[in-house]
């Protein structure tokens, strides 16, 4: 299927705020075992093939990433603001912004109406609808938390399982 037939709209009967919510924050689950997975010293520092970032810094543009859908779907606000500095490279820190995101998810993901998943707006990387956003969002994640277990793997760590979500 090419990009042009793609179905233009999901139906909230096929996907509804509340099983994608259950979707994203399940995948969130496993990616934040796989951040307590890494030894602390390696988690900033260890990749499996530079120039690729190291998987706390990737896990911190996950978080970045949520934030920045938090404010689109509670302000309507989709323009990009860059983060003010470099995060911490610090596990505590990282895990401690993953769990506050977390009940902020669970709060605006319902309620945000579904009809307006579907309109389309200005995004930071083009003009697609809050729907397309989270889906990115989540991919984005996935493709990261994959990286995360190839250099897991290069540690010599058995990563968590996959589908224990």
């Amino acid at each position: 299927m090419t990009q042009t037939d793609a179905p233009a709209v999901l139906t909230p009967s096929l996907m509804s705020p509340e099983y994608l919510l259950a979707h994203w924050q399940s995948n969130r689950r496993l990616t934040r075992r796989v951040t307590e997975a890494f030894p602390e010293d390696q988690l900033f520092t260890f990749t499996a093939a530079p120039p690729m970032r190291p998987f706390g810094e990737l896990a911190w543009e996950v978080v970045g990433l949520g934030d920045y859908v938090l404010r689109g779907l509670n302000t309507d606000d989709w323009s990009w603001a860059p983060p003010a500095g470099p995060p911490p490279h610090d596990r505590a820190a990282l895990l401690a912004a993953w769990d506050e995101q977390t009940p902020r998810l669970e709060a605006a993901v319902p309620v945000y109406p579904p009809d307006r998943y579907q309109e389309k707006r200005d995004m930071a990387w083009g003009h697609f609808s809050p729907l397309d956003t989270v889906l990115y969002a989540i991919e984005n994640e996935i493709h990261h938390r994959g990286q995360g277990y190839v250099y897991l793997r290069a540690l010599g760590i058995q990563p968590p399982a996959f589908y224990e979500r």
